[in-house]
């Protein structure tokens, strides 16, 4: 999920790693509206349509991993990025860093 009002880091001046300029021309949501990837909440039905909507997007997009990846990397607090909402990023962050603390013990 890619737009000016998404994440201003992204779109900034300063000059951007290759990879991540890769992976940005490349998704599926760069000519899409930017409200469709942020519902107003999460549990509403509305939100909940809207979310399922983006996520729909986020599917058949080829570069998903690399989007969730940058969205986890730099702790996006909200929309869909992805195919994954807020919570469940957090989930994921969770769940990976239970597995480190693991494989350090």
């Amino acid at each position: 999920m890619l737009t000016a009002t998404a994440s201003p880091t992204i779109l900034s001046r300063e000059p951007r790693p290759r990879a991540l300029e890769t992976w940005i021309c490349r998704a599926a949501c760069r000519a899409l509206p930017t409200e469709l990837f942020f519902p107003a909440g999460e549990l509403d039905d509305q939100a909940v349509e809207q979310a399922e909507e983006a996520k729909a997007v986020c599917a058949a997009c080829p570069v998903r991993v690399a989007c969730l990846e940058f969205a986890i990397a730099t702790n996006q607090p909200y929309g869909i990025w992805g195919g994954v909402s807020t919570s469940e990023r957090r989930s994921i962050r969770r769940r990976r860093q239970a597995d480190r603390r693991r494989q350090a013990s």
